[in-house]
């Protein structure tokens, strides 16, 4: 008897705006016996940039997971991570380095005015290879979500550009907005979408279809009625977290709003704030969480997320917990004994000095490196494995990188080299496995990186001659 099948794409659809893609499920293979050979056309073209704050010293980096990069070291099989990119070629006269290391990062080009960037990102321009005509009904387009609090310049925390150097989508900075913008919001009637929201849960409006899915005439298996049930179980755990709520019987109170400061309150004129490890990665985890969910359920292929943006400036307070030990105890302004901008995290990189132990700036560093784990290991849990074995990190492409590879200001070619990053394997496409001394530049990087993923278009002027750095194939 032939099995039943589910298009890759379908989608739990309810009212108005509200779509909520299944899980990978085995009735989305065309049949078992076929898996083998159909597995690679089933697994989506992604490519996501991941950028945090204020960057990693080279001399650092040369520790690998002896240093500040351990929390990533239970991911190694999974990246490639690569040292000695430079940026130099970004470099904008007049223009601090925080700024111009940020918009070279995953565009390899200069910025282009304080809301543009001088080019493309790379998620972008595999984008428009791959879906040239738009993307499969039912996305989001572009997901830009981040936590930061450095706002001046908007590629300071905005990481996705359009082939001509505009914004590619809103930025998301709050959870339950992230929520909204995947999964959509209830509207009926004359009540306007929010005060429908307070009222019902996304997941009421695809109570039928669930029931359908889950019901005696399913054509879905055993296993796969179970992933479903789990699957909108999970999508209700992080609406509960993004509206901060109980599951309502009538229209609770109106969800309070983040903890933690958005928009001018986030930036008061450059001086920095005062927060919490609790409160900052309370946020960020709840924000990363509710991204991989986006790709998970196949809301989004392509977009940016940032975790403290470019010149983040933060007075941070609380003990640091690794692996249930405690690392270190953050207390910026009291260690700096200075208020405002100078009592901020941010002095720790410019005061970097390669013939010293560098503590508090390696703490800061190995926590980034903790949160930035934290988010791809939720794409790399037995809930994301794919027709082809391999979980979603492992088939995406995900591009990890930052502003600078020194935070000295008194020497650009400095701080424009030797900047962090590290991809995942892009079902196949690149090693991953290892450190590697790239000695390149980053266009040259990202250019490669392009060409193997099916991109024509290229960074960088067209009358450029382009070194292919081969070594990072797989």
């Amino acid at each position: 008897m032939s099995q039943p099948t589910l298009n890759r794409r379908t989608l739990l659809k309810g009212l108005g705006s509200v779509a909520i893609g299944l899980p990978f499920l085995e009735e989305m293979l065309a049949t078992s016996a076929a898996a083998a050979t159909t597995s690679a056309n089933q697994i989506p073209v992604r490519a996501f940039n991941v950028f945090f704050g204020l960057g990693i010293p080279a001399p650092l980096q040369e520790e690998g997971f002896e240093g500040v990069l351990e929390p990533l070291e239970k991911l190694s099989d999974k990246l490639l991570i690569m040292r000695q990119v430079d940026h130099v070629r970004a470099d904008e006269s007049g223009i601090n380095a925080h700024f111009d290391g940020a918009s070279a990062a995953f565009t390899a080009e200069p910025p282009n005015g304080e809301a543009k960037s001088g080019g493309p990102s790379i998620d972008q321009v595999i984008r428009h290879a791959h879906y040239a005509d738009g993307m499969p009904a039912g996305m989001v387009p572009t997901l830009v979500a981040g936590t930061f609090f450095r706002r001046s310049r908007v590629s300071r925390y905005v990481h996705s550009y359009n082939l001509d150097g505009t914004v590619a989508a809103t930025m998301q900075e709050r959870p339950r907005d992230v929520f909204e913008r995947v999964f959509g919001s209830l509207s009926q009637g004359d009540e306007d979408a929010r005060t429908r929201q307070l009222k019902r849960s996304v997941l009421d409006s695809v109570m039928d279809q669930y029931h359908f899915y889950t019901g005696a005439h399913s054509p879905l298996g055993s296993a796969s009625k179970g992933r479903i049930k789990d699957h909108l179980d999970r999508i209700r755990e992080f609406e509960l977290r993004a509206y901060e709520m109980e599951r309502p019987e009538g229209a609770p109170d109106i969800p309070p709003k983040s903890a933690i400061a958005h928009g001018g309150a986030a930036d008061p004129g450059g001086e920095g704030i005062d927060i919490t490890l609790e409160a900052l990665t309370k946020e960020w985890r709840l924000m990363a969480d509710l991204y991989a969910l986006a790709i998970q359920t196949d809301r989004v292929r392509f977009g940016s997320l940032t975790f403290l943006a470019a010149g983040e400036r933060i007075r941070l307070t609380g003990d640091y917990l690794y692996e249930g030990e405690k690392r270190f105890t953050f207390d910026d302004a009291r260690q700096h004994n200075a208020s405002g901008s100078a009592g901020c995290s941010h002095e720790w990189w410019h005061r970097f000095n390669p013939k010293k132990d560098n503590a508090q700036l390696r703490a800061h560093a190995h926590m980034k490196m903790r949160e930035i784990a934290y988010f791809l290991e939720r794409l790399s849990d037995k809930d994301t494995v794919e027709a082809n074995g391999k979980t979603i990190l492992e088939n995406a492409l995900i591009t990890i990188s930052t502003e600078s590879g020194d935070g000295r200001h008194n020497d650009v070619k400095r701080e424009l080299s030797g900047v962090f990053h590290a991809i995942s394997g892009a079902n196949g496409r690149f090693k991953t496995g290892q450190i590697m001394n790239v000695g390149a530049e980053g266009i040259d990087v990202y250019n490669t990186m392009l060409t193997s993923m099916g991109a024509k278009q290229v960074l960088g002027p067209g009358n450029r001659d382009s070194v292919a750095v081969d070594g990072i194939r797989a």
